[in-house]
């Protein structure tokens, strides 16, 4: 089933990216650097931000810690690198490390917002696409910059994020308990501190793979809801 807030989402990323390939050839490497601390600095603010929702502390922190185990052993960060290289190597395009890098983080980004989780329920539950509009103005203007600094991987991601999205949505549309309070808090809560870590590696402290925790996102709800039931 088609859902227009998906459909735009992934268009402004698409368009905003092209943009940003445009004004990426006209900014010096000093410009695109400041551009990835801006990127990085306002990246892991709005992850504590988002940390700050969890409802449950300890269940938010073992998600990521399960997940990051689990993302580890079966190399998750890998497998995007791999996915994106072969995109890459399909449509030619030269530079893999920044494509990979470009795709990888933008693919993150874009996807482990609460605004994602919370615009995909409300898609999937009332059929309404406010949420995931305002997303797409957001991740729209996020995407010039990051495809600014990072190029061509940026715009791959733009397919991908509406893959994804509208998993979610079906996957709303026939659970619908995730849309209980607790759920939408703690996801957010394990979403804002993957956005913290994407904030680390933008910033160049440390290179971590961000990739390798998203499973967190699916531990958190499956330990939520073992809370929840028991309680």
């Amino acid at each position: 089933m088609l859902n227009i807030g998906a459909i735009v989402n992934g268009i402004t990323i698409l368009v905003g990216s092209f943009l940003g390939l445009f004004v990426g050839k006209r900014l010096t490497e000093r410009l695109k650097e400041v551009l990835f601390e801006a990127i990085g600095v306002t990246t892991i603010i709005i992850g504590v931000k988002m940390s700050l929702d969890a409802k449950y502390l300890i269940i938010v922190l073992v998600s990521l810690a399960i997940g990051g185990v689990f993302g580890e052993a079966v190399e998750i960060e890998k497998k995007l690198d791999a996915f994106a290289d072969s995109l890459r190597h399909f449509f030619m395009i030269e530079g893999r490390d920044r494509f990979v890098k470009g795709f990888v983080t933008a693919l993150v980004l874009f996807v482990v917002g609460p605004m994602t989780i919370l615009g995909c329920i409300q898609s999937g539950i009332s059929s309404s696409s406010e949420l995931l509009l305002l997303k797409s103005m957001m991740d729209g203007i996020s995407s010039i910059i990051l495809a600014s600094a990072y190029g061509k991987g940026v715009v791959f991601s733009a397919g991908a994020v509406y893959v994804i999205e509208g998993f979610l949505i079906q996957i709303a549309s026939l659970i619908k308990f995730i849309g209980v309070k607790p759920y939408i808090n703690d996801f957010s809560g394990v979403g804002g501190l993957i956005v913290i870590l994407i904030g680390i590696r933008l910033l160049h402290i440390k290179e971590i793979k961000v990739g390798n925790f998203l499973p967190a996102l699916l531990v958190v709800i499956f330990l939520d809801w073992i809370t929840l039931s028991l309680s």
